[in-house]
């Protein structure tokens, strides 16, 4: 679904400002989750919605600087690889920020899976420019929202400056992604209103890009982050996110088919070595079926 939503949000941006589409795509999405999830938003603490709020402002500022980055970029490539490389660092962020544990499979898993991001998408060398520089600090604050939207999503208890033990009630994932998918609109709505002019766009706006933005907003945003958050709920642990890895390698099969692109030979070897990181990075989870499916008795 993130991978799809690729081929939508370049054909909207080739006919509006990347802002002033990122906040319509975001606000369309959280509304529509919104309004399905307006009961349970009602019940929500105000600790609870501060913390949805919270992830959603960091989100936003990813985006943007996701945006910023694709604005300036000259080699689409290497742009998918330095965004890919937040999901990498997503445990790192968790273990040094956070001190959450990570299985010693996941430090396997990482340079194997960033050798395969280099291979995939790497095809015309890296030559750092802005436009980099704005994926690489999106990277990085991509890996503090998939933590902080991990955290938010589960029950945690915390002790307090004053040593006292404080239970964190989980946001549930339907409301949780509304609020934070609004920030994210929020956020880039403020910013598109002071850097990018909205006229040229509102008197030219065509049914083709309505339809972008709508594909975009339901399919790539609010059924996306909805899954998405709802799959973070069911693990305390962020090391499960490495799985996102594949994201580039779905853009790149839609791609194929999308704008007729095709793969060459390092671009499959890159492919197949993110797919021997998913297998190193889940090892211990494939392990155990493995031996429960042989161990089960046969029956006649």
């Amino acid at each position: 679904m993130a991978a799809i939503s690729w081929m939508f949000s370049k054909e909207a941006v080739l006919l509006m400002p990347p802002l002033m589409f990122m906040a319509m795509r975001f606000l369309l999405a959280g509304s529509v989750l919104a309004l399905v999830a307006w009961p349970s938003m009602r019940r929500l603490s105000v600790d609870q919605v501060r913390r949805s709020a919270s992830v959603g402002l960091v989100f936003g500022v990813a985006m943007s600087c996701w945006v910023m980055g694709l604005f300036h970029a000259t080699h689409v490539g290497e742009s998918a690889f330095l965004t890919s490389l937040g999901v990498v660092i997503v445990p790192v962020i968790a273990r040094v920020i956070f001190r959450e544990e990570q299985p010693l499979s996941t430090w396997f898993a990482i340079p194997v899976a960033v050798s395969g991001l280099a291979l995939l998408s790497l095809r015309n060398g890296f030559r750092p420019e802005i436009g980099q520089l704005f994926f690489v600090g999106a990277a990085f604050i991509f890996a503090l929202y998939f933590t902080l939207n991990t955290r938010a999503a589960n029950q945690r208890t915390v002790v307090s400056r004053s040593g006292q033990t404080v239970e964190k009630h989980r946001v549930p994932a339907l409301p949780l992604t509304s609020i934070t998918l609004l920030t994210v609109g929020i956020v880039t709505m403020v910013e598109s209103a002071v850097l990018e002019p909205w006229t040229p766009t509102l008197e030219n706006f065509s049914g083709m890009l309505a339809l972008w933005i709508t594909a975009s907003a339901i399919i790539g945003t609010a059924g996306r982050f909805l899954l998405q958050t709802y799959a973070q709920s069911l693990s305390v642990h962020s090391h499960g996110v490495v799985i996102l890895v594949l994201e580039p390698v779905w853009v790149a099969l839609f791609a194929a088919g999308w704008f007729s692109e095709s793969m060459s030979a390092i671009q499959l070897a890159g492919c197949g070595l993110i797919f021997l990181a998913l297998l190193i990075n889940r090892w211990g989870v494939i392990s155990k079926a493995v031996k429960g499916w042989i161990r089960k008795p046969k029956t006649a």
